[in-house]
């Protein structure tokens, strides 16, 4: 089967409205964190939505809400990268996402001029405003939004473009849902599709695999690691083998649905390492993020050393 170009694909997809802007937002942010010695990763998080007209009223979704992608992105900021955070718009992001199921109306108290938190949640809140505090303040956090496929890629291949120049130092940590198929920008209807012309037939395209120019040409020197989702135990470490072969990055990160929260597979040419919470950990509130972002950091700390 032949695969699908990626020219073509751009060739065929609408630019972000907003994408000279973004371009300009990273390039500085790469530019200050490079003057500064720092390493620098992308994190993409979240899920892409797949238009199924021009006018977009209807559209092809899936269910991720970034979690994995934003609790990653605070552990490397603590590990001290510069993180650019390209993420879904309205999926959780860094430091935020602690906060999407409190009712904040039940915790703070008007007191004169003053909001005070109050109860158990107090302590908390002030460690996260804490650590919120010196990311913002040092500029550590870039966040760039996007909503459908085309947006998500063309964010993608610029940013990666930019990092080049931080050469080694850059980390791609690819943990979006990015759609395996779409529409072509000139074969989708201009208005609402109707319903009173019936049911409907789609006829949609393989998206094309971004990962061999972004190894190969976008950013070749870059520490890169993508991520495998299998519901299949048999599949998993095989494919995230095959896609190491295929596309010769450095890391696969393998999940099984049921399992993905609380155990991983790391997979790389030399070796295939498991590890998972305990029910211990799991009830403590241990994030499993925690443990990946110190093994990677490691290994990229190694590819940055001298041959």
């Amino acid at each position: 089967m032949d695969l699908p170009d990626c020219n073509d694909f751009f060739e065929n997809s609408q630019k972000p409205d907003n994408f000279d802007s973004v371009r300009c937002a990273v390039e500085d942010f790469v530019k200050k964190h490079i003057d500064q010695d720092r390493n620098i990763v992308l994190v993409t998080s979240g899920g892409t939505t797949v238009p199924l007209e021009s006018q977009t009223v209807r559209f092809i979704d899936n269910f991720s809400i970034g979690t994995r992608g934003a609790t990653s992105a605070e552990y490397f900021l603590s590990s001290n990268y510069a993180v650019i955070f390209l993420h879904r718009k309205g999926s959780l992001k860094p430091f935020q996402r602690h906060f999407q199921h409190i009712n904040f109306l039940d915790i703070l108290l008007a007191s004169g001029d003053d909001v005070i938190v109050q109860g158990d949640q107090k302590s908390r809140v002030h460690s996260i405003l804490s650590q919120y505090d010196h990311v913002k303040s040092s500029e550590l956090l870039l966040l760039v939004e996007f909503t459908t496929l085309g947006e998500y890629l063309y964010n993608l291949r610029a940013a990666a473009q930019i990092l080049r120049s931080a050469q080694k130092r850059a980390m791609l940590y690819l943990a979006a849902a990015v759609s395996d198929f779409y529409i072509p920008a000139g074969q989708l209807p201009k208005h609402k599709i109707q319903s009173s012309d019936g049911a409907l037939t789609i006829s949609l395209q393989l998206v094309p695999k971004m990962l061999r120019p972004l190894v190969s040409s976008w950013v070749p020197n870059a520490f890169v690691t993508s991520f495998k989702l299998e519901t299949d135990p048999l599949l998993l470490v095989p494919k995230a083998k095959q896609a190491l072969k295929t596309y010769k990055h450095q890391v696969v990160i393998g999940n099984l649905l049921e399992r993905r929260k609380f155990e991983v597979v790391i997979v790389t040419q030399d070796v295939e390492r498991w590890f998972h919470l305990t029910e211990v950990e799991q009830k403590t509130g241990v994030e499993i993020e925690s443990r990946l972002i110190d093994i990677l950091t490691e290994m990229h700390n190694q590819f940055m050393e001298p041959a």
